[in-house]
């Protein structure tokens, strides 16, 4: 049987919505000046949605690596966009990117990885950036892009995990810090870091499990945190923080996977974070990649650790 409009997963409009994002971006309105230091972090977001979705459209390749490489401080880290310092998550989105692209022979991985490795902290923390702010998605952006890079031997793997055990908290979940509150996006970081560095054992599945189950509002779609309305990009940190620990069964595919379409722009495509809402890159990547660990609509296939298409990722870590 066919699927009403409710249901459909508009693929090829979604394609044209991210490929001509930067087209129809007015560079001089408010909104490309709020967000200039995204745009490493959207690139990812953009041609991880295109590769999710198997759009056949350009990807700039030649393009989009010159950005890059113009993002990069002599240091080895990348700022979020040209000329804006060097931190973190940039550079672990520049790092993403170029696996993207099979491009990361581009970079050199030594000074890449020694700009890492320099910001993590005798507790085995990780900082942002020079300036010293310390979180546990700092402590992941650090193991993934070293796991890549295959330089993991940089950093005391051993401290960075159990720095991150200390974030649990009594409820099951985790917070940005020791004693900070629990929220599902801090969750995956710290699920996805213990799992590449395989010390999942730290974890207490079965209460962690529970709280993540416990996000699943009655619309189907997840919350971040108790009492918190539902948004789209928590289906992606909730759900493959449940597949990482193997407890997807515990929450609703056929709820979530309706959630995710109603969020849906059917008229010019993209995902926005509730119905009716704006389309934005973040939300149509990660809504896409929540349908794609649920196996729907023929989407590339994603690991739930690094936020990869699978078949990526293999190219760099057999």
């Amino acid at each position: 049987m066919e699927e009403n409009k409710t249901l459909q997963f508009y693929q090829e409009k979604h394609s044209h919505y991210l490929i001509n994002l930067d087209k129809e971006q007015e560079k001089d309105s408010i909104g490309y000046f709020t967000n200039e230091h995204l745009r490493m972090g959207a690139g990812y977001w953009c041609i991880g949605a295109l590769l999710t979705i198997k759009s056949q459209e350009d990807l700039q390749r030649e393009k989009m690596i010159s950005f890059i490489k113009s993002c990069q401080h002599p240091n080895g880290g990348f700022g979020g966009n040209i000329g804006h310092d060097p931190c973190m998550t940039s550079t672990h989105y520049a790092v993403l990117l170029l696996c993207m692209y099979d491009a990361l022979n581009e970079i050199d991985h030594e000074l890449v990885s020694s700009y890492i490795s320099h910001l993590q902290n005798k507790d085995g923390s990780f900082n942002g950036d020079e300036w010293g702010e310390v979180d546990i998605r700092f402590s992941y952006c650090a193991v993934s892009s070293l796991t890549i890079l295959q330089k993991t031997n940089k950093i005391d793997c051993e401290k960075a995990a159990l720095f991150i055990d200390q974030c649990q908290n009594s409820d099951g979940g985790f917070g940005a810090v020791p004693n900070a509150e629990s929220h599902a996006a801090y969750v995956f970081c710290a699920v996805g870091a213990l799992g590449i560095l395989k010390r999942l054992d730290l974890l207490e599945r079965d209460r962690l499990g529970q709280w993540l189950a416990q996000r699943q509002t009655p619309s189907g779609g997840f919350n971040g945190r108790p009492e918190k309305l539902p948004d789209v990009c928590y289906s992606w940190w909730i759900l493959s923080s449940m597949f990482i620990i193997e407890r997807q069964n515990w929450c609703s595919f056929e709820k979530l996977t309706k959630y995710i379409l109603d969020c849906q722009d059917d008229e010019t495509g993209g995902i926005g974070d509730r119905p009716g809402n704006m389309s934005d890159v973040f939300h149509t990547y990660f809504g896409s990649a929540a349908l794609s660990l649920m196996g729907k609509y023929e989407l590339a296939p994603i690991d739930p650790k690094f936020a990869l298409p699978v078949d990526i990722l293999k190219k760099v870590i057999p």
